[in-house]
């Protein structure tokens, strides 16, 4: 370009590269995969995340310390069998909850929220990265935890959409109780918070205990924690042949829609 046709497009406002904001769809994918490298690179959250998980299924598959519900013909059931989709369920609520609000919380507390609220990135767009991250972690956690099982003689069944399904819906569930918890918290009690949490649905919700070793009374409440739907659901597909558990779905839409509306409604930025 010459030096009379530099001054004329100056003139006349035009720039090369062009200013403005980028298209809302690269917008997205970009925050999303700085959302993922952050979440790959936290040292805490890979442990939350992979190392927990892994250790439970492979520690309680080879130690012989919690008694298997038997199978559906009767006979004794595989520890593997019957951990390997709490653990799946487990692994969920790590990314989707515990770590997502953890992160959340200390992004709000630090004012990281506020300036990317003022950025050409809509609220929304956040969200939706910070969701599609979760989503590349489950799926590499997922994919993980299935070799490992699959190595400790893991013989799973079922129809793959119905624990897309399952998965899809406890992801939503506890991303939403998560961001609730993010957003109305200080990032102290956050961290608190989250972590107790984390160690009572592993607990009470059926991961590692079958619900049937409760009393009674409590197993028809404990059964309404989207942890239990979770991994109760994902037993019965991948254990027991199931088709699509209608019941366990319903109990984690009420909760994504709860969850959510909530986060919504009463998140705060600052």
């Amino acid at each position: 370009m010459t030096a009379t046709e530099t001054g004329s497009a100056a003139a006349t406002g035009t720039f090369a590269p062009r200013p403005g904001a980028a298209p809302l769809p690269r917008m997205i994918r970009a925050q999303a995969a700085l959302e993922t490298r952050m979440l790959l690179r936290n040292g805490e959250q890979l442990l939350l995340t992979v190392v927990i998980p892994t250790l439970l299924l492979v520690l309680f598959s080879a130690v012989d310390v919690i008694e298997v519900p038997t199978d559906t013909a009767g006979g004794a059931g595989s520890s593997v069998d019957f951990l390997a989709p709490g653990i799946l369920a487990l692994a969920v609520m790590s990314t989707a909850f515990t770590g997502q609000a953890i992160a959340t919380g200390f992004e709000r507390r630090y004012g990281v929220l506020k300036r990317l609220a003022v950025s050409p990135l809509p609220r929304w767009g956040l969200m939706t990265a910070k969701t599609c991250a979760v989503l590349v972690t489950e799926v590499l956690q997922i994919a993980l935890l299935t070799a490992v099982a699959l190595a400790l003689g893991w013989s799973p069944h079922g129809n793959p959409f119905s624990v897309v399904l399952l998965l899809l819906l406890g992801t939503a569930a506890f991303s939403g109780l998560g961001l609730l918890m993010a957003g109305t918290l200080k990032a102290e009690a956050t961290l608190a918070a989250a972590n107790l949490v984390f160690l009572l649905l592993l607990v009470g919700g059926g991961v590692i205990v079958p619900l049937t070793k409760f009393p009674e009374a409590a197993q028809s409440m404990l059964g309404l924690l989207p942890i239990a739907a979770l991994s109760d659901g994902l037993r019965d597909v991948l254990q027991h042949g199931a088709g699509i558990p209608w019941q366990n779905l319903g109990i984690l839409a009420v909760w994504a829609v709860l969850g959510l509306g909530a986060a919504a409604r009463f998140f705060r930025w600052e």
